[in-house]
């Protein structure tokens, strides 16, 4: 098992891997419309001994109060389901969190089950006052500073980009 940056090479894998481990091709959808925007941060894969994509974590710009704040969201997180309960999206998560903290990202944001993204050291939102804009998601919505100002004086609304809103 191999993890690592994405390549172009791998957006067919990364496109078979999200329609089989998803109901319906929205996450898939998605991702292609990011990647068509130009707006993916940062992909993450993991590759079994064949080459192919077993695992996939992608993120993406997000805006709070509308201003560019060095945040991303995460979203999708797949993993195949022959991998499943092993640690490969833990890993795939901390990865990302590695590299963009490398690279100087401040925050990230996600839209997920609480108990799995708290055990990743993930916040909710509404601890600091943030939130999204999709009703009933208080619980769900949660966020993992990379640096301990990133969240300082900073408020409100975290907007997600544009092809999110289409699914």
């Amino acid at each position: 098992m191999l993890i690592r940056v994405e390549i172009p090479v791998d957006a067919a894998g990364i496109n078979k891997l999200l329609r089989k481990a998803f109901v319906g091709d929205d996450e898939a959808e998605l991702v292609n419309h990011l990647r068509e925007d130009g707006l993916i941060t940062l992909g993450i894969v993991a590759t079994d001994d064949y080459g192919g994509v077993v695992g996939y974590a992608a993120f993406s710009p997000v805006m709070v109060n509308g201003e560019d704040r060095q945040w991303v969201g995460l979203a999708p997180l797949a993993v195949a389901e022959k991998y499943r309960g092993k640690g490969l999206g833990k890993a795939l998560v901390y990865e990302g969190l590695d590299a963009l903290n490398e690279f100087g990202y401040a925050a990230v944001a996600v839209l997920g089950e609480p108990a799995y993204y708290g055990a990743l050291g993930f916040k909710t939102a509404a601890e600091y006052d943030l939130h999204c804009k999709w009703p009933d998601t208080a619980s769900a919505f949660q966020i993992y500073p990379l640096a301990e100002e990133s969240l300082q004086g900073v408020s409100g609304l975290v907007e997600y980009s544009a092809p999110f809103d289409r699914f």
